[in-house]
């Protein structure tokens, strides 16, 4: 019997399933909202909100907790500047979940985790811009070449 068991195994083995989760935590943190599927999405609310809280406590401790549970610098200095001061006066509950239809391959249900109160912009962190001088000294190099 599963008594006392808290956590969904996701058809994983642990070492999987943390490393899963710890994955999905920084890229929360990094772009503010990810798609994923419903239970997996389940599985991350918890622990993202878990470590907002810790995010929160001002302490060397909990510092070293974010960036040990994290294994991310970058990520750690996120939630402790930028998201503990925007939820500092919210008690919990700093993540939603939104049920996005159903994935079109093996008809899993979808769902978007996002942070309450998000920063819109850090969606597209990752997204380069064109760079316009690169393009230009393309055609540039093709026009003398066909000359």
């Amino acid at each position: 019997m599963r008594h006392g068991i808290a956590n969904k195994k996701l058809n994983r083995t642990s070492e999987h399933r943390k490393a899963l989760l710890k994955n999905m935590l920084n890229s929360l943190i990094k772009y503010e909202q990810i798609k994923t599927t419903l239970p997996k999405a389940k599985f991350l609310k918890p622990q993202a909100d878990k470590i907002i809280t810790l995010g929160k406590k001002d302490s060397l401790h909990n510092t070293k907790m974010l960036v040990s549970q994290l294994q991310d610098i970058k990520s750690a200095n996120k939630v402790k500047k930028t998201l503990s001061k925007r939820y500092e006066k919210r008690s919990g509950g700093y993540t939603r979940i939104i049920k996005a239809g159903f994935r079109y391959g093996d008809n899993a249900p979808m769902a978007i985790i996002e942070f309450v109160d998000r920063d819109v912009e850090a969606k597209r962190l990752d997204k380069k811009k064109k760079d316009t001088t690169i393009e230009t000294e393309k055609k540039e190099e093709k026009k003398i070449a066909s000359v």
